[in-house]
């Protein structure tokens, strides 16, 4: 894979957990997407709603993997699934490249612990958990993706996990709010604390559009290719926490206390993505709440 891939104009999918439930997968306590993988009768789903992405102008699928890491999984007693989760996971975006050859598989390596929140947990074990994680993803993918990632020592242990494998990496780093990651870090000190020989861009994940266009001047000053993956809920920053929230979930479906906008119809949202286009963004894509006919509208800016 070329690492100037992201120079040019790519469309990525979008928020395949929520579509995914928007499908009728049920959430299984916060297994969230990991339940499409862990029954066998969503497996089709599964893949259909990669190749609808992929029918919608995604150039880039990203593996079903963001809540099989082993931390969300033992909380919900099947850590045993582990291998057999990512590895499902793995197969099913590679059956959907393999009916798509011009398409590549992104390895979703999610925060390992909470989401929204930095991991305060010991080096050894964050990096073993990307690491484990990463092994599994690795004979199915074209590159890494940072999911979701929310502190500078998250995508420094994130890199070092992933060194053996000799893949290029895509950062996707998260801000609920203003200008700081949740570790109350700048973003640009992701670019210069940590030395990066195989980086291919930087994107803002799981953000709403107005949070973007806040962070636009400095994702520019960073000298890489960079974008977003928009979200479509009302917030990502519950007063409570958001592990707090899906706890206590009903129905598994983060939607349920981080809402759901009305308002970003998938034009508003591609004329929200052409305004970020216009200003040098060259990754584009799409979080939770994003669907196909949202990544359609976008793939026209190509």
């Amino acid at each position: 894979m070329d690492i100037n891939f992201f120079k040019k104009t790519r469309v990525l999918d979008g928020g395949m957990g929520q579509e995914l439930l928007a499908r009728g997968v049920e959430a299984n306590g916060t297994l969230w997407s990991a339940n499409a993988l862990l029954q066998e009768k969503y497996h089709q789903l599964l893949l259909d709603t990669h190749l609808d992405f992929i029918s919608s102008g995604a150039e880039i699928i990203v593996t079903t993997t963001f809540t099989t890491r082993r931390m969300r999984l033992r909380d919900n007693g099947v850590e045993g699934k582990f291998e057999y989760l990512n590895t499902k996971a793995g197969e099913i975006a590679k059956k959907a490249k393999d009916l798509n050859p011009h398409v590549l598989v992104a390895g979703g390596l999610p925060p390992q612990y909470l989401t929204y929140e930095a991991d305060t947990r010991s080096d050894d074990e964050i990096r073993k958990n990307f690491y484990d994680q990463a092994k599994l993803l690795d004979p199915f993918i074209d590159f890494f993706y940072f999911d979701v990632l929310s502190s500078v020592r998250e995508f420094r242990l994130a890199i070092e996990a992933i060194k053996s494998f000799n893949k290029l990496y895509l950062i996707g780093a998260h801000i609920s709010e203003g200008i700081k990651l949740p570790s109350s870090e700048n973003i640009s000190e992701i670019i210069t604390i940590i030395d990066h020989k195989h980086l291919l861009g930087i994107i803002l994940s799981c953000v709403s559009p107005e949070n973007y266009e806040q962070n636009l001047t400095e994702l520019k000053n960073l000298g890489v290719p960079f974008g977003f993956k928009l979200n479509g809920f009302i917030t990502t920053n519950p007063k409570k926490g958001y592990t707090d929230n899906f706890n206590k979930s009903k129905t598994g479906n983060p939607n349920e206390f981080l809402g759901h906008r009305e308002d970003l119809t998938p034009k508003k949202m591609a004329l929200i993505a052409k305004k970020f286009k216009d200003a040098g963004a060259t990754i584009l894509g799409g979080c939770c709440e994003t669907r196909p006919e949202h990544i359609r509208e976008m793939a026209k800016l190509r």
